[in-house]
């Protein structure tokens, strides 16, 4: 019987493996994605959110997008977030990317998902990070939510600029700073790490702030202050009350995606009716068509609501690694043989 398609499947050390200390090489296929999507040489459909009945802080999402890079990439990244996962042992998000051919629409590979959402996601905030830091020094780094988040973005901010020297932490739980401590020493030697006495403390001291929290609605005291010139990464995009959003220089990866499903983008549109707080896209500052700061001194902050292309884009990264690797598992004569070719029984008759 012919081959009628086969299928590359990848679990998470496979796809943990093949993205080992490519750190840069996860940047690039990011802004090479943001940059494809500011050309408008992408589609990237509304995220279909599903919540469980009676649990709304649990939520599955669908992100469908098409990358017209070279080559192009279609495909969808199913990613769940069960918050209380952390009290059964388990992670808060899982997921899975599936990749469809861009000839035929059939589905090409099928990769774990969590690590590809991960790194991108921590590439994305550490390119924002450079860009919008204009040229000016990073020294010191706070993270506020310590889990796997916030620690990918300490390992690519520190990839991308090993000047970086201190490491300051926030989290509610303080059983969570320490496995995120520990964990840092053990990967990030060369940090030396700082416990602020609050969040408020964190954000007065230190230019360069990621929040990657699980945090539904806005609890950052509209009272909290950052120091001239700082960027915030804000990362888990629900940290912010709207008046923080509109006393600051607004920087967003997609403006209509941003300002949907109960961000503080989306909030602070509906308390204002308008969105020319968000002054401009990553895409365009990486484009040159935007400068990286309204204002030297000002606070920048950068809001990504995580668009589905960047997981393509690293997903593609990871399947045109693995035949030289020697990693995964095809399963072949995945798909039905085509209808309209013969049947056995027909050939035999």
């Amino acid at each position: 019987m012919p081959n009628t398609g086969s299928l590359l499947l990848l679990r998470a050390e496979d796809v943990r493996q093949l993205l080992r200390g490519k750190e840069q090489e996860i940047v690039g296929a990011v802004r090479t994605a943001y940059e494809a999507h500011a050309n408008g040489r992408t589609q990237l459909p509304n995220s279909v959110f599903l919540h469980p009945p009676d649990r709304l802080d649990r939520r599955i999402i669908a992100l469908p997008a098409w990358l017209g890079a070279e080559p192009p990439t279609a495909g969808v990244k199913w990613i769940a977030s069960f918050p209380h996962n952390h009290e059964r042992g388990l992670d808060r998000a899982s997921a899975v990317v599936i990749l469809n051919s861009p000839d035929t629409g059939a589905p090409e590979a099928i990769l774990e998902g969590s690590i590809i959402s991960a790194k991108r996601t921590a590439a994305s905030a550490a390119l924002a990070a450079l860009v919008l830091a204009d040229g000016h020094p990073i020294r010191s780094i706070g993270v506020v939510g310590c889990g796997p988040i916030n620690f990918e973005v300490v390992r690519f901010l520190t990839a991308l600029r090993p000047d970086i020297e201190t490491l300051s932490v926030v989290d509610h739980d303080a059983g969570h700073i320490e496995r995120f401590l520990r964990k840092c020493a053990v990967e990030f030697p060369q940090l030396m790490q700082r416990r602020p006495t609050s969040l408020e403390a964190l954000c007065r001291e230190t230019p360069l702030v990621s929040f990657a929290t699980t945090a539904g609605a806005p609890h950052v005291p509209d009272t909290v202050t950052f120091p001239a010139g700082a960027t915030v990464l804000h990362v888990s995009l629900r940290d912010l009350a709207p008046a923080t959003i509109l006393a600051v220089d607004n920087v967003v990866d997609d403006v209509d995606h941003v300002c949907r499903a109960r961000t503080s983008m989306h909030l602070t549109e509906e308390a204002v009716g308008h969105r020319r707080f968000i002054r401009t896209t990553l895409g365009d500052v990486l484009l040159g068509r935007a400068p990286a700061r309204a204002d030297a001194r000002g606070v920048t902050v950068f809001s990504p609501f995580g668009l589905g292309i960047l997981d393509l884009a690293v997903a593609r990264l990871v399947i045109d690694a693995a035949p030289s690797a020697g990693v995964g598992m095809t399963v072949e004569s995945f798909l039905p043989r085509p209808w309209a070719a013969p049947s056995e029984q027909e050939q035999i008759a």
